[in-house]
């Protein structure tokens, strides 16, 4: 192969199909949630519902800052829809990128075509994160075209600020089953390992709003990493570079091991 990151364009390829309708859905998850906020967000009737409902439960959805046009986008896209969506967008590209090909015997016949094992998965974790890249891209433009008809007084650098947060926390997910994948080369382990981490980020970060006394449990949350800032009202969080570092250190040693284990037939 002599074509320029020949696996790279060839997974960009492959994969414009589902990129366009991961893309699609979270274009209607946008232009669904985000014009309601005028109509009963801006006039304090959603925060007058958030108030009759069990503060625990408040803050565990991260309801808490949702009468505001940051925390409203905060809580209904950022922290939950978009969350999901891309998130099971990133789990899926990331067992596809290692694992599900070498349960399906793909793998081997991708090596055979004079390409190293490094290669293939270096231009294959960035189609991943390319794609997500490109979710995270398009949330900021249909947030900045919805931002003044929908009333929700967000700024550009704030807005800028959370993409990259969410682009970070996602791309954890994607990181963790391209790494689970190079490791072990199992498809089920892959996906676990993907979908766990988002859901264990979930879930610490929601206990750690049940009260002070369990705070510290923010520490150990992905989520929390990306959000407990509130990157959306006040920019740019340190904690953000967290979700890098851990994604680098994963798939770094998914790397190291893809290289000298045996590849699965």
């Amino acid at each position: 192969m002599n074509t320029v990151l020949p696996l790279f364009r060839r997974s960009l390829a492959d994969g414009w199909r589902g990129l366009l309708g991961w893309t699609g859905g979270l274009l209607v998850a946008l232009f669904l949630y985000l014009p309601l906020y005028p109509s009963f967000g801006g006039n304090g009737q959603l925060q007058e519902i958030v108030d009759m409902m069990p503060p625990e439960l408040v803050q565990s959805l991260g309801y808490d800052q949702i009468g505001s046009g940051p925390g409203y986008v905060q809580a209904t896209f950022y922290g939950l829809i978009g969350f999901v969506l891309a998130t099971i967008a990133a789990v899926g590209w990331g067992t596809g990128a290692i694992a599900n090909d070498e349960e399906n015997g793909q793998l081997e016949l991708t090596l055979a075509h004079g390409v190293t094992r490094g290669q293939l998965y270096a231009e294959r974790t960035a189609a991943v994160l390319v794609k997500l890249a490109w979710l995270a891209l398009v949330s900021v433009v249909v947030v900045m075209i919805l931002n003044e008809p929908s009333e929700l007084g967000i700024e550009f650098g704030d807005l800028v600020a959370t993409a990259v947060a969410y682009f970070g926390l996602v791309a954890l997910s994607a990181a963790a089953a391209i790494a689970v994948g190079g490791l072990t080369g199992r498809r089920t382990w892959s996906l676990g390992a993907g979908a766990g981490i988002a859901v264990y980020g979930y879930a610490m970060n929601a206990l750690g709003n049940q009260g002070e006394d369990v705070r510290w449990l923010h520490d150990w949350s992905p989520y929390s990493w990306a959000y407990a800032d509130a990157p959306l009202e006040n920019g740019w969080s340190e904690l953000t570079w967290l979700l890098f570092a851990v994604s680098t250190v994963l798939l770094v040693l998914g790397w190291l091991v893809f290289r000298r284990r045996d590849v699965a037939v």
